[in-house]
């Protein structure tokens, strides 16, 4: 029995499903005008009960996975996927959600189309905004025959992604194999790319994206690099640099900006198989030598294909990841106070043999956000999301957000935004045989 009274719960209910019918409406229609329900506004009790409602997303579509979900400078959250469906091209699309009016801006809008679009449940497009109103994005290119022969397409948008530029290559080496595992981040007006680069890896085999015991490791060739490079407005690359010459292969690199620069975290991979979690700051033009967020020294043979995710505001910086070091699955976190420089010790958010993993990670003035995906031995599937104290010492809630149809890679990776004290989760789910996109909102 949930803490609030009956009558209130009830109240609230028809507010919160006013308001998301009021969203639907207008998503369907086009239209611009306000809302006319009002938005409801965060609580300051922390403590206190969250409640869970329907999130009405845009006529994505079935066969739509792969989600992306940013906040962009103005608070306006972007959308974007993948659909894919038998016998037609891969369509790459975006929405953007205003949280002030509850409301899309737009109906869905086409980024890229073609048949040699890359499209993989671990490798997924991004979406990014830059403070001069541009919209920046990437997808995956075949580059060849071998089936992970694929380069990154870059993109901006002058005009909020009515019109797209021709796309440039972010890497130069001209090799037929893997590039991607992206992140992206605003720097002026200009956007920073970080990707795990297999130029070095020529002649080696780089199957397991699709694989549940995971990415084999590269048998003749050299491991796979982390690259970062930055383009300024014109799409003109303004530096290059190599980070980490021998990281894991397969697992989601992941940027966020604090108050000192960007800061990027990724799953490193030592001579000893090591596959923990590094972290990198940019200072100045060049990036800090890689160091460990923590030692788990989890010995892994193979890429686990589950990546960390990171979150920062101002100096504080929050990194959540999945390892098994001891033999256990387990979800950790860890904070930072200046700027990714140290981390404090870990929590473990999760540790069982259900748990998959797949985090996304959220921080405001408030509380720190994570969630994660876990797997029972049935199969059945539970995305949990647990609200913590800034210190992360204290955790004010744990709930299960949802329990998606769908089974093992098909639900990909979730997605976590929060705004004004409200958070957006996305995620694919599975029916009737196709993926399809689902969203909730968690009202404070």
């Amino acid at each position: 029995m949930s803490a609030f009274d009956r009558p209130a719960r009830l109240s609230r209910l028809r507010n919160v499903l006013a308001v998301s019918t009021a969203a639907l409406l207008l998503a369907a229609c086009g239209s611009d005008a306000p809302e006319q329900a009002a938005a409801r506004t965060a609580t300051t009790d922390v403590t206190a009960p969250s409640e869970i409602v329907d999130w009405a997303l845009p006529e994505t579509g079935a066969g739509s996975a792969s989600p992306d979900l940013v906040a962009g400078p103005d608070g306006v959250l972007m959308l974007s996927w993948v659909n894919s469906r038998e016998g037609r091209r891969h369509v790459f699309q975006f929405s953007r959600f205003d949280p002030a009016q509850q409301r899309w801006r737009n109906a869905p809008t086409t980024i890229a189309i073609g048949n040699r679009m890359f499209v993989n449940w671990a490798d997924t497009p991004h979406v990014q905004a830059t403070a001069d109103g541009a919209l920046w994005a990437h997808w995956l290119q075949k580059n060849g025959d071998a089936p992970y022969a694929y380069d990154i397409a870059l993109v901006r948008s002058r005009d909020g992604g009515a019109n797209w530029g021709a796309y440039t290559v972010p890497h130069d080496d001209g090799t037929q194999t893997e590039h991607g595992f992206v992140s992206m981040w605003p720097q002026g007006d200009g956007i920073g790319i970080a990707w795990l680069d297999g130029r070095n890896t020529v002649g080696a085999s780089h199957e397991g994206h699709d694989s549940p015991a995971g990415h084999a490791s590269p048998g003749e060739g050299r491991p796979m690099t982390l690259r970062a490079a930055s383009f300024d407005a014109t799409l003109r690359k303004t530096g290059e640099q190599e980070i980490d010459a021998s990281v894991c292969d397969c697992c989601q690199t992941a940027a966020a900006v604090t108050a000192q620069g960007p800061v990027l975290v990724y799953r490193g991979r030592s001579d000893g198989e090591v596959r923990d979690i590094m972290v990198t700051r940019r200072e100045g033009d060049a990036w800090t030598t890689p160091m460990a967020v923590h030692a788990d020294n989890w010995v892994m043979p193979a890429c686990p294909v589950n990546g960390p995710d990171v979150a920062a505001v101002d100096s504080a910086v929050v990194v959540a990841w999945y390892s098994a070091q001891t033999g256990t699955p387990q979800v950790q976190i860890a904070r930072s106070d200046d700027a990714g420089t140290t981390f404090a010790a870990p929590v473990v958010l999760d540790s069982d043999t259900a748990v998959q993993g797949r985090v996304a990670v959220a921080l405001d003035g408030q509380q720190a956000w994570a969630m994660w995906l876990r797997e029972d031995a049935a199969g059945a599937q539970s995305l949990w999301l647990s609200r913590r104290s800034p210190d992360l010492a204290t955790e004010y809630e744990r709930i299960e957000v949802a329990r998606p149809q769908g089974r093992g890679r098909g639900t990909g990776f979730p997605q976590l935004q929060v705004v004004d004290g409200q958070a957006y989760v996305v995620w694919t789910d599975v029916v009737d045989g196709a993926p399809t996109l689902r969203g909730v909102r968690v009202l404070r």
